[in-house]
């Protein structure tokens, strides 16, 4: 297969000058993809010609990436299903940390458990694709309420009886955003035992292109006393902004 090298150049920029977030000169450019300089200026005025990207006219000339580049981007997010993205990155997460992995949703004052993928050696859990669970006692719930404010999580939880379903089960809204401040403090929220008491859950946030908060993604297991669950709840972290990027979020 030949591949076309001016076509591959271009490719390559777009993708160097998308992550970085300040832009990057031409300098720096050919210096990262060992590009000749007049190959490399052909490229920019043409890119920036097409839209894909954007150029600052101060003492040096900054690329940044185009509004069309954005549009074509957009337009891949916007024909697949969120389930393709989410689907295979959860059934590869659980299989990676050998932990039961669920996708849910908010639905009112209870979480919806729309995905759902287990390791080999599954560890038996009551949650199904479609049981609802407490927003409040979840970690996929409470990952969800983190990106809110406390006046939207009071509102939520104006009408909840907060019911103990194990002697860990928070037990009002007042502890509940106490909860959330930690979990919005770290970037995941943590269910100690709240749902089942042998259970452990860390559920993390997945934003879209509109940075709209559109659900959670969780891993649980069985709670052991060793068990580092602030460094699940960082690995977690990373995959889930890796989804949130395939469905088009932008930070």
């Amino acid at each position: 297969m030949k591949i076309n090298r001016t076509t591959e150049r271009s490719v390559k920029i777009l993708e160097l000058v998308a992550k970085a977030n300040d832009g990057l000169d031409m300098d720096e450019i050919c210096e990262k993809l060992a590009i000749p300089r007049t190959s490399c200026y052909d490229i920019l005025v043409t890119l920036v010609h097409m839209g894909m990207l954007e150029v600052s006219t101060g003492t040096k000339r900054n690329y940044k990436i185009g509004l069309n580049a954005y549009r074509i981007g957009m337009s891949y997010t916007n024909n697949r299903n969120i389930s393709e993205i989410i689907d295979p990155a959860l059934k590869e997460l659980s299989k990676e940390l050998k932990k039961t992995c669920f996708f849910g949703v908010l639905e009112g004052t209870k979480i919806v458990y729309i995905s759902k993928f287990e390791p080999e050696n599954p560890i038996i859990t009551t949650a199904t694709i479609g049981t609802r669970n407490p927003v409040y006692s979840t970690s996929l719930g409470k990952a969800i309420l983190s990106t809110m404010s406390d006046e939207q999580i009071r509102e939520i939880t104006k009408d909840i009886e907060f019911k103990q379903a194990t002697r860990f089960t928070l037990k009002s809204p007042d502890e509940l955003i106490e909860n959330i401040n930690v979990a919005r403090s770290r970037g995941f929220a943590l269910d100690e035992r709240e749902v089942e008491e042998h259970m452990e859950c860390v559920g993390v946030p997945v934003f879209n292109e509109k940075r709209e908060c559109i659900g959670a993604i969780s891993a649980s297991s069985l709670y052991r006393k060793d068990e580092d669950y602030i460094a699940l709840g960082n690995t977690l972290k990373e995959r889930a902004f890796k989804i949130s990027k395939s469905l088009g979020y932008m930070p």
